[in-house]
């Protein structure tokens, strides 16, 4: 995923600052994608330079400017040629299992205790999906009536549940292999 392209997403939606930007990935996608603001300003400054946004500058007298993106005929051309582009399988990396790879290493308790706090943090990252991201999703859909745009949504929505519970059932399974492992 281009970070370039989820800047563009979200400003089809309303120009904004970087700070409301921020906010949007903190709120919405977190829970597959983050970028953090040392990123996000950067990037904007590129995808300015490329023509793919505007800024403007509204002046406060209590607080420091506001700069606003605007997206550009150019840039939602580009958010177009990017959604419509076939997206590739991305390797999986991650170390959680290098260490079961090399479990054989460890005593059985202690493969164990891995694993089973492997298996709370997912038990617990499902319920945050199933409880808090549900229902900003359906905030969202009741302060701006965005349906069509809420539909997508709660299909990625739907994918991390899946994936939540697929390393659940996956840690208890394990969990209970690694029990009746004799030697």
């Amino acid at each position: 995923m281009s970070l370039k392209h989820a800047l563009l997403g979200f400003l089809t939606y309303q120009p904004m600052t970087g700070y409301d930007l921020k906010q949007h990935f903190d709120r919405s996608i977190y829970y597959f994608w983050n970028a953090n603001l040392s990123q996000i300003y950067p990037t904007l400054s590129k995808m300015k330079g490329e023509g793919w946004l505007t800024m403007e500058v509204e002046l406060q007298d209590d607080r420091p400017n506001r700069k606003v993106y605007h997206i550009t005929t150019s840039g939602r051309e580009e958010l177009q040629r990017w959604l419509q582009a076939p997206a590739d399988v991305v390797p999986v990396r991650d170390a959680f299992l290098i260490k079961i790879f090399f479990g054989g290493q460890l005593d059985k308790e202690e493969s164990l205790s891995q694993l089973r706090h492997h298996l709370a943090l997912h038990q617990e990252q499902l319920a945050d999906y199933q409880e808090t991201v549900m229902g900003r999703i359906q905030h969202d859909i009741e302060g701006t009536g965005m349906e069509r745009e809420a539909f997508f949504w709660e299909l990625t929505l739907d994918r991390g549940i899946k994936y939540e519970q697929g390393w659940v059932e996956w840690c208890q399974e394990t969990i209970a292999k690694i029990e009746a492992l004799t030697g």
